[in-house]
């Protein structure tokens, strides 16, 4: 039902309109699912369940949240994260609006493709700002969309703070790195890199030894398993400290 209502609202409102009024439209279409058997970290509303979208993800029925971003959220408040410049690479809509009303923070959200709602345009191989600047970068499932990803990661190190903190997901796999820059379309990189844009598949040795190629010295690992409540999934974040 979900994917039918959100293909039938596509096809008859504009995109803009759409996201602007986001959080409206989905409270009606949520509000026979309010209850408290779930919790989104996001937008805090209780829910009767998560919406299950065919790439397995689950869905705040509320603001569209993915486990992921719920996650993330999360992670922010307990590592206590929102503070001072963050920079945020193509943040989804949920996390976007409520990092843009936080007041202990000054957001920099970016997309450079235009295919995020993002108040900059930077190109991570090349950020228009000095040296030394943000506290906080959130890099999430942006690195591996990225060709020359050890120039872009020069790029965090160079504009992250001494002693801030970046924090970095991608898909990952075992064992090395694989990629191959003489695929090119989105077939074969479908094939090859699990999504048509995606350039390389890294494994989480294989990234933390490019960001410590790059001057990153404290690298933390965090695992993280499934938790029903907040339709957490099981995944692996970086945190890359200058």
């Amino acid at each position: 039902m979900y994917q039918t209502l959100k293909k039938v609202a596509l096809a008859v409102i504009p995109r803009r309109t759409l996201f602007e009024n986001e959080v409206f439209f989905r409270s009606v279409f949520a509000f026979h699912l309010r209850g408290k058997e779930h919790s989104c970290t996001v937008c805090g509303r209780g829910a009767k369940k998560f919406i299950a979208i065919p790439d397995g993800d689950l869905l705040c029925p509320f603001c569209g949240s993915r486990a992921r971003t719920r996650r993330l959220s999360n992670f922010l408040i307990e590592q206590d994260l929102l503070h001072g410049h963050l920079l945020h690479f193509s943040p989804s809509r949920s996390l976007y609006r409520l990092l843009k009303k936080n007041k202990h923070i000054t957001y920099f959200s970016t997309d450079y493709e235009d295919e995020f709602i993002a108040d900059h345009r930077y190109d991570i191989t090349d950020i228009p700002l000095e040296e030394d600047f943000f506290d906080v970068i959130i890099c999430y499932h942006i690195l591996e969309h990225i060709e020359d990803d050890k120039k872009a990661i020069a790029e965090l190190y160079r504009v992250l703070k001494p002693n801030g903190s970046c924090v970095i997901q991608t898909p990952f796999k075992e064992g090395d790195i694989y990629e191959d820059y003489s695929i090119k379309s989105h077939k074969e990189r479908l094939k090859a890199f699990g999504q048509e844009d995606h350039v390389r598949v890294y494994s989480v040795e294989g990234l933390k030894k490019r960001l410590m190629e790059s001057g990153f010295e404290n690298i933390e690992i965090k695992t993280f398993s499934k938790e029903e409540r907040y339709g957490f999934m099981e995944e692996t974040v970086l945190i890359a400290r200058k």
